[in-house]
């Protein structure tokens, strides 16, 4: 039985609009330690990179440094805060779960390869009630590699059970453009999600404005390159 072509996506900033919860919880650090709250506007230069990330970026526009051992102690703190609420602010981006029919009606396998704790990725699929349409989930901790190592995609695609010469990445940042180039595999992006320049400054294969435009990206991305006269 020959497998299936795969569609890979990305998780925030991706299928879901997250940063409300991400930037809720950073802020009850921030304050926590005597500091003040930022906007939820300053989410995409902060999202995207990982909770760590996040904390240590956070501080830093607040104008203070942290050492390796508050870091990784506030690191811990996110993560017990945020697994008590994962999504109450968030929500699927308009046109996911269509998206997501039409591609799993025209034969595609579909998994989540994302930079966030596994707990909280499936957590927040559960929440939105798409986590059984995905046949892997894989977050930062699912592998000894995470984005942008190509490794992560190629395993969380041989995970799926699903054709690694027909794969597509779904993101919204540089490391999902970096990682899908990395792995050989076309990406596609959307310019809603996380990214600090505008994503086709980095050349994604496609960029879609909703997600009804995704089965016909994903077609296109997957069509043999024509020979050349």
């Amino acid at each position: 039985m020959s497998l299936l072509p795969i569609v890979v996506f990305d998780l925030d900033g991706t299928l879901a609009e997250t940063a409300p919860d991400i930037m809720r919880v950073l802020n009850v650090i921030l304050v926590r330690e005597g500091l003040a709250a930022l906007p939820l506007e300053r989410a995409r230069e902060l999202v995207g990179a990982g909770a760590r990330a996040l904390i240590e970026r956070g501080f830093k526009v607040s104008g203070r440094p942290l050492n390796a051992a508050t870091l990784e102690r506030l690191f811990e703190d996110f993560l017990t805060i945020y697994a008590e609420d994962v999504a109450s602010q968030s929500h699927l981006f308009d046109g996911v779960t269509d998206a997501l029919d039409s591609l799993a009606e025209e034969g595609y396998a579909l998994a989540v390869c994302t930079n966030k704790p596994i707990l909280h990725t499936r957590l927040i699929l559960d929440h939105f009630g798409i986590a059984g349409r995905f046949a892997a989930v894989a977050g930062r901790d699912s592998f000894p590699w995470f984005k942008p190592d190509p490794r992560h995609l190629t395993l969380t695609i041989e995970a799926a059970q699903a054709d690694p010469q027909r794969a597509v990445m779904i993101g919204n940042s540089r490391t999902d453009i970096a990682t899908a180039r990395a792995a050989g595999i076309p990406s596609i992006c959307v310019p809603f999600g996380y990214t600090d320049v505008p994503i086709e400054t980095l050349e994604p294969n496609f960029v879609i404005q909703h997600f009804g435009e995704l089965p016909a990206a994903v077609a296109r991305a997957l069509d043999p390159v024509p020979a050349r006269p």
